[in-house]
């Protein structure tokens, strides 16, 4: 799943759609471990949270994208550059879903959305989003770690 949509901030959202109660959270915590990511398209680097560092295989929280797709399955690596790409020239919501691929086989899906903002001047804007790693593991492969 790639997906790309223009950013439109002046639609609301709908009454009660992020109704913030804690079972809604109990409950996400039950199926994924999520974190925020968040781009400084100024410099060209993404910051991370530990879970994501540690999940990517980085050893800093600060990278740049291609460094971020590198662990990622191979088929999908061209579709999310062109996904951040566009973003970084458009103001945009998007998401995708790919695998990460550790050297030692270990395999962890995982599920990005983001949006892309203030790209009104020349390399200038910023971009956050979230990193969903969900807890079901995949057939014929191992996790990358119990989360508990």
């Amino acid at each position: 799943m790639f997906k790309i949509a223009k950013a439109n901030a002046a639609v609301p959202l709908m009454p009660g759609s992020l109704n913030d109660n804690k079972r809604n959270h109990e409950m996400l915590a039950q199926f994924s471990v999520s974190e925020p990511w968040t781009g400084d398209l100024s410099s060209g680097l993404l910051r991370l949270g530990d879970w994501s560092t540690m999940l990517h295989g980085l050893s800093t929280p600060e990278c740049g994208l291609l460094s971020l797709v590198r662990c990622y399955d191979t088929k999908d690596r061209s579709h999310v550059l062109e996904l951040f790409e566009q973003a970084a020239t458009l103001c945009s919501s998007f998401c995708f879903s790919t695998t990460i691929v550790m050297p030692n086989g270990l395999r962890q899906p995982l599920f990005c959305m983001g949006e892309s903002n203030g790209l009104e001047e020349k390399y200038s804007g910023s971009m956050a989003g979230v990193f969903v790693f969900p807890r079901f593991k995949l057939e014929g492969a191992r996790q990358i770690t119990s989360w508990r």
